[in-house]
């Protein structure tokens, strides 16, 4: 006879359908599938830093600061057009929007070549002359990266795409190690983000289902696509400002030596908030697009706790550095390295300002908002740029991520307004992630009281 038994709780929720199911399988494929990213790029880190010295990566850290910028002040909104709009599953429109991601990654190499000898004066160093154009074919080849590994994410169905962007990792990684041991140099290093991008196409290509992209351009569905992308554009200038003004303004302040040990502070005071800000990216967009928590109550539910439990495990593991950064750097790096753990400190407790902002950008974004989602990006970098200079001003290293952090702060105001624009503001998520952050960050500075002071004293 058939098992009519009903599915418990944990069946549904592994074998399930309904958007509640899809969402939580999806938001733990993507946390899991990120937190061994991190962790790979963390055992990159600790034997490349015992194989090349700190200039190395003080030099790619500007090497980084570029060809993300490129990539951001490009930006035309291609992967969030696929993930919300009603046709973004019809092959024309794929198409459209593939053929415009390959212009975009040939202009960007382009540019990247055209821009390098100015750079190389900018920061007085004549090697990124060289770098610089090599790095770029890294954005030449990831132009053609398929559209279905956004046809997953659109259906939350992440898993697949999560496990081959860490094959792709792991590849890259080890053939970075063997490089650095070979070259000893930051050649290494650049010959990787190329190595990186080839993966990823190639496992994309020999792995995923789905529609296989042709370049052909519509003109109705380039239109669409531009108009929704433009504000992404000006959105990412100020993501951009975000995300690399802290590396832009201090590679002016600090020797390459210093930038390359506030780097690797970085990555570690900063992988809680980029995995949170990975996972709401992938997971709210199409949460938004399949219900509607603004008229249905079951759906406003379910959308509340997910804010929360998004924020508040990048809180929990923000605290974690916060408290433990100083720790952390000793155990795992040798001692020219061991400054990066005050970082680590400082950088954590700045995130912890502004993640209860984050899942309004996402929200707008679902709903089709892009200009006000523009305007809110735009406030936090202009409050974030002038904060993070004058604090670079006055007290240095130090100074800049304390800026950085109360210019978060003061901007949430722009996210409640846009929340309360499109009726998504939460009250009881921001009571509840703000009052945290605020407890951890007190706590961590308390504990950490004499390293940061002696940091302030020390100023640029």
């Amino acid at each position: 006879m058939p098992n009519l038994a009903k599915p418990n709780f944990f069946q549904r929720l592994t074998t399930g359908e309904g958007i509640g199911a899809r969402v939580v399988r999806s938001s733990a494929s993507i946390a899991l599938g990120n937190g061994a990213s991190q962790a790979l790029r963390l055992a990159s880190n600790l034997v490349l830093s015992r194989l090349l010295f700190p200039d190395a990566f003080g030099l790619m850290a500007l090497v980084t600061v570029i060809i993300t910028g490129l990539q951001m002040l490009s930006d035309a909104g291609i992967s969030q057009s696929i993930m919300r709009h009603e046709r973004g599953d019809d092959p024309r429109f794929l198409d459209t929007a593939w053929s415009i991601q390959v212009l975009r990654g040939i202009a960007l190499f382009l540019v990247t070549c055209a821009l390098a000898p100015a750079v190389a004066a900018v920061y007085n160093e004549p090697l990124l002359a060289h770098l610089l154009p090599v790095a770029g074919i890294s954005l030449l080849i990831a132009g053609f990266t398929p559209t279905r590994n956004l046809g997953y994410l659109r259906h939350l169905r992440a898993t697949r795409v999560t496990v081959l962007d860490l094959v792709s990792q792991a590849i890259t990684i080890a053939a970075v190690i063997v490089l650095a041991w070979w070259l000893q140099s930051v050649w290494a290093l650049v010959f990787g983000t190329i190595l990186g991008a080839a993966a990823r196409v190639a496992v994309s290509h020999a792995f995923l289902d789905g529609h296989v992209d042709k370049f052909r351009i519509n003109r109705e569905d380039a239109n669409e696509i531009i108009t929704f992308g433009r504000w992404i554009f000006l959105s990412s200038i100020s993501g951009f400002l975000v995300l690399q003004g802290d590396k832009a303004i201090l590679g002016a302040y600090l020797s390459l030596a210093a930038l390359g040990i506030y780097n690797i502070g970085y990555f570690m005071g900063s992988f809680a908030a980029q995995l949170t800000d990975i996972v709401q990216a992938k997971v709210l967009i199409p949460l938004y697009r399949d219900t509607n928590p603004r008229e249905n109550s079951d759906d406003a539910r379910v959308v509340q706790r997910l804010r929360i439990l998004l924020s508040g495990g990048g809180i929990a593991l923000l605290g974690l550095f916060a408290f433990g950064g100083t720790v952390i750097i000793e155990l795992l790096y040798d001692p020219r390295y061991v400054s990066a753990g005050l970082i680590v400190v400082l950088i954590a407790c700045a995130q912890m300002m502004g993640l209860a902002s984050k899942v309004y950008d996402q929200a707008a974004l679902a709903l089709g908002d892009s200009r006000g989602f523009f305007i809110v990006v735009a406030l936090r970098a202009l409050v974030q740029t002038i904060m993070l200079w004058l604090g670079a001003e006055t007290f240095g290293v130090a100074g800049a991520l304390i800026g950085q952090g109360l210019a978060l702060l003061a901007a949430h105001g722009g996210s409640i307004i846009l929340a309360r624009k499109h009726n998504t503001w939460d009250p009881l998520h921001d009571t509840i992630i703000i009052g945290a952050a605020f407890a951890l960050c007190a706590g961590a500075v308390f504990v950490h009281r004499d390293g940061l002071i002696a940091l302030l004293a020390v100023g640029t």
